[in-house]
């Protein structure tokens, strides 16, 4: 029974030898649990809420009051607060008299842009906090006598865990078994060789890299499995201890937001240089005669810097990425990097696993061939149920007699064979469901067992005394059992069967084991290759017995030594069988491949499986013609590398392909240009992903190692998700452009409305009515009033715009090509003068003098200019959501667009209506006169970028 009753903090604390120099059963006694039931339920609850969750500290969160701070830091943020001095310092010399309007408001639009910003960053981090919570680590325990997944945030001491090749180990454990274990330490001892593993108990002053019977937190397992008691978890692992020590490391930019902060110091520089000359013009050329135009000189060079630079795109670019990977994760692709975003939108190869990914990942036995003939297995999926019957006439159909005879003792060794062969166990849940824990291609044999009415062969009499694990090397899995009832031991093993073949010299025939003669062979190689090139897969059985001398002989030496005795014992097999297993592919996965075919991308089946396997699935789902080439692991060792890299532009499907062998393929579709996304689920699979632009990890049946090495999780293991993927990659990136195009575009007729209105003032007839020498067409209180309702609210709604354009029927974004590009650039400087333009004129049509005569003052005339910049802005968001296709298409599909809009003509009608407000800002009414002719000022920018596009798309015809 598991043990029920939690130990004081520490229970190893009162030993005064350390867990790895005491014997393992002393371990699980000291800590009060079982080596075989675990902890009960109850008591790890108690522990955990005595101890904690098993997690590393991280630096605490800084406190609000110091990230509002952080706002004000800008450097263009100072130059406000500089302005707002300047300000200050002119009402002063001005004689004090009333509020000091511009210094006041300029400080509480400051603030409210630094909270909207505070908002924003902390949008974004709740964002990327829900993606952590989604990619946690779990781990495989044996809690009340049962096997659970459970995070591995939950372990606690004393919780028994279940390592398998590839598993992360979560925390410090003491091992209680180890077959074949081999551990890779690197990341703990910098060892770079992996470490074999026993129980044996090491001396007390053992250093860490020579306490071989403990595993550690932060390593994974390279081979073998086996079982550990938990010791230490969080903080008071060694790896805890190597984190306390660490300072904290701020994230790096992405390269997205470098080049996005490059852009705005480039701009900002710009327009400090224009703003630099204007005033220096302006003060040689006469026209600053007392300190009122000095102030008014300065004030407008800080208006042309904060008219230039965005000042917020890089918090919006955050939260448009993290809400963007929250939708895809939604969706069940998880990147775990934003980074990653960007590199899937330009992904040109998607180098596929075929088991689970392309298929449905349901192994299900569908035949087995023996020596007496064929027997078909009815029933797809986890579910035990289906029969089992001879296959006389080779249709596909089973017959209607019973499993008999020879015959039935024959699959009743094939299919008990391989579930002692095997790791994994098939349960039921709560729902009904049935699902395996471990390897699906262990499950579809006790599944198949079942389906045979047998059940707990690896029980009973059969004790299990040694394994040699499955590897992708050997390909083969080897268990030793000691028979109680008869005294012996058997060696049971299963695995390829071209490979389990070459080791085999007898055959099972009945109750009977003959020698395997030439005729035996070639059927075996006959039903290998039938079953395959119906897209079965197939694995052999075979078994043996051993002498207790033979096996005895194994014991001595070190695990190393062990292993090769052990090995040296996989020969002179007598073959059970070989069964062939089905794994349909995903009814979706076909459209998937077209999907990507269409967007340019081409798909490659990269597999372990028999190259006619893995022909007919590639043909079946369109990803290689018919009869297509299919290049095997032995003929791609033979290639050179200038060899392979032609051979990688012709050749969609591979087969028989060592986790090695994906390494190459990559750095040789790299070298062509190739922007690679590659999929991968096992521990050997974990460099090929890292070497990948992108690494796509199988989050059902993938390791915890191949998890940590990809930057992208498949929740539900499905091609199609890829695919999807790269779709909302795409389409993140579009929407990253779209408000780009906007911010910029939009921020550029702020420079020339002010730059062009300064120049060209006299021609404009922009002049006060007492003559003064500076006349701004806009004051610096009304661009930051622009910049606060037009900058976030529209750029934040165009970050979750949905799609305007098919993105899916263009070729992959190059890899070197800019977010912004000289298209792009045109498009804004165009836009930007328009804008501009329009905004001067408006201000000229109500202005006296000038090229259109007017009659009302300045500040009328003003406030209609400040109105149409505005409008113009909101006209802009409509140009901005695609370079080429009309705002007019799918005009209505995005409500967020159209919610900011209707707020930003409310907040302006107020700015301009509101008598307050008008104090603040410098404006005042206007009737209905002026506000259709600023609306029709301004929507000459939607207009203009219509014919714009038109004719775009005219020269792209």
């Amino acid at each position: 029974m598991p043990a029920s009753v939690p130990g004081p903090q520490h229970d190893l604390e009162r030993n005064p030898l350390p867990p790895f120099a005491c014997p393992a059963d002393q371990v699980v006694q000291e800590l009060a649990t079982d080596a075989a039931a675990g902890l009960s339920s109850a008591a790890a609850a108690e522990r955990l809420a005595a101890d904690g969750p098993n997690e590393l500290e991280t630096a605490p969160a800084t406190p609000w009051w110091k990230r509002l701070f952080t706002q004000f830091t800008d450097p263009l943020v100072v130059l406000l607060l500089v302005a707002i001095v300047i300000s200050a310092a002119a009402w002063i010399l001005e004689g004090a008299e009333g509020a000091p309007i511009d210094s006041i408001v300029i400080f509480a639009v400051l603030l409210l842009n630094a909270v909207i910003g505070l908002v924003q960053e902390n949008r974004a981090d709740e964002a990327v906090a829900a993606l952590r919570e989604m990619t946690k680590a779990t781990t495989l325990v044996i809690r009340d006598g049962r096997r659970a997944e459970i995070a591995s945030s939950e372990l606690v001491r004393g919780d028994l865990i279940a390592l398998g090749e590839g598993d992360q180990i979560p925390a410090d454990a003491r091992l209680i078994s180890a077959d074949a274990l081999r551990i890779i330490e690197s990341s703990l001892t910098g060892e770079s060789e992996p470490v074999s593993k026993s129980t044996d108990p090491v001396g007390p002053a053992a250093e860490l890299a020579d306490r071989t019977n403990m595993v550690f937190r932060g390593t994974s397992v390279a081979q073998g499995s086996g079982q550990a008691v938990v010791t230490a978890t969080g903080i008071h692992t060694e790896m805890g201890a190597i984190a306390q020590m660490l300072a904290s490391v701020e994230d790096a930019p992405t390269p997205l937001q470098r080049e996005i902060t490059k852009v705005s110091k480039v701009l900002g520089i710009a327009v400090l240089i224009i703003a630099v000359v204007v005033i220096v013009a302006l003060v040689l050329l006469g026209n600053v005669h007392t300190v009122e135009d000095f102030i008014e000189t300065l004030l407008l060079g800080v208006s042309l810097a904060v008219a230039a630079v965005p000042e917020g795109l890089p918090a919006i670019l955050s939260v448009v990425l993290a809400l963007g990977v929250q939708r895809m994760a939604a969706h069940n692709a998880v990147v775990k990097k934003l980074t990653s975003v960007e590199t899937l939108g330009s992904a040109t190869v998607i180098c596929s696993d075929k088991t689970g990914t392309l298929t449905r990942s349901e192994m299900t036995i569908q035949e087995v061939a023996t020596a007496s003939g064929a027997t078909m297995v009815t029933g797809v999926g986890y579910e035990p149920s289906g029969e089992v019957s001879p296959d006389l006439d080779r249709d596909g159909v089973p017959d209607t007699e019973k499993l008999s005879g020879e015959l039935a003792s024959e699959v009743t060794l094939v299919l008990s064979g391989g579930v002692m062969a095997s790791d994994s166990e098939l349960a039921q849940a709560e729902d009904g469901s049935w699902h395996v824990l471990g390897d699906p291609t262990e499950g579809a044999f006790l599944v198949a067992e079942r389906k045979l009415g047998v059940q707990g062969s690896r029980e009973g009499r059969f004790e299990r005394i040694g394994v040699l694990p499955f590897t992708s090397e050997r390909k083969l899995m080897s268990v030793f059992y000691a028979d109680d009832a008869h005294g012996s031991i058997t060696m049971v093993v299963k695995g390829a069967p071209d490979v389990l073949l070459e080791l085999c010299t007898r055959v099972r025939v009945g109750d009977r084991s003959v020698p395997m003669n030439q005729d035996h062979r070639d059927r075996v190689l006959a039903e290998i290759e039938d079953m395959s090139s119906r897209a079965l897969r197939t694995l052999a059985v075979g078994v043996r017995d051993v002498s207790r001398e033979q096996f005895e002989a194994t014991r001595h030496g070190d695990d190393e030594e062990r292993a090769g005795r052990l090995g040296a014992l996989e020969t002179d097999f007598t073959l059970a069988g070989v069964v062939g297993i089905i794994d349909p592919a995903r009814p979706e996965a076909a459209r998937a491949v077209r999907e990507a075919h269409r967007a340019g991308i081409r798909i490659l089946m990269i597999t372990g499986d028999h190259p006619a396997t893995a022909g007919r699935i590639a043909a079946d789902l369109g990803i290689a013609p018919e009869g297509a080439r299919v290049l095997t692991g032995a003929e791609l060792t033979a290639l050179d590398d200038d060899q392979l890299k032609q051979v990688v532009e012709e050749v969609t499907v591979y087969a028989r392909v060592a986790p090695s062998h994906k390494m190459r393929i990559v750095r040789a579709l790299q070298a062509q240009g190739e922007t690679v996304a590659m999929t991968g689920d096992g521990v050997n699979d974990a460099p090929a992903l890292r070497a990948a632009d992108i690494g796509v990890a199988m989050g059902v049946t993938g390791t915890q190692v191949t998890k940590d090495a990809g930057t992208m999780v498949l929740a539900d293991d499905n091609f199609a998700t890829i695919v999807e993927a790269v779709r909302e990659g795409r389409r993140i990136f579009d929407n990253i452009r779209k408000f780009l195009r906007y911010l910029l575009s939009s921020n550029m007729g702020e420079v020339l409305t002010i730059f062009l209105g300064v120049a060209f003032a006299g021609i404009l007839g922009l002049t006060s009515d007492a003559g003064a020498a500076v006349v701004l067409p806009l004051l610096a209180t009304q661009i930051l009033w622009i910049n606060l309702v037009t900058d976030s609210g529209p750029a934040l709604a165009m970050g979750v715009d949905p799609s305007v354009e098919d993105v899916m029927a263009r070729k992959p974004r190059r890899p070197d090509e800019p977010v912004i590009n000289k298209a792009m650039w045109s498009g804004v400087a165009s836009i930007g003068l328009v804008m501009a333009l329009a905004t001067l004129l408006t201000i000229d049509i109500f202005l006296p003098g000038g090229l259109v005569a007017g009659n009302d003052s300045l500040t009328v005339a003003r406030t209609a200019g400040f109105t149409t910049l505005v409008m113009a802005q909101l006209f802009n968001t409509l140009n901005s959501r695609s370079e080429n296709i009309s705002a007019f298409h799918h005009l209505f599909v995005n409500p967020w667009l159209w919610g900011s809009l209707a707020l930003g003509v409310v907040l302006q009608v107020l700015v301009v209506q509101v008598g307050f407000l008008q104090t603040a800002f410098g404006t005042a009414s206007l009737d209905l006169t002026h506000w259709g002719v600023c609306v029709a000022m301004a929507s000459s920018v939607l207009w203009f970028d219509e014919i714009r596009k038109l004719i775009r798309r005219a020269a792209a015809r």
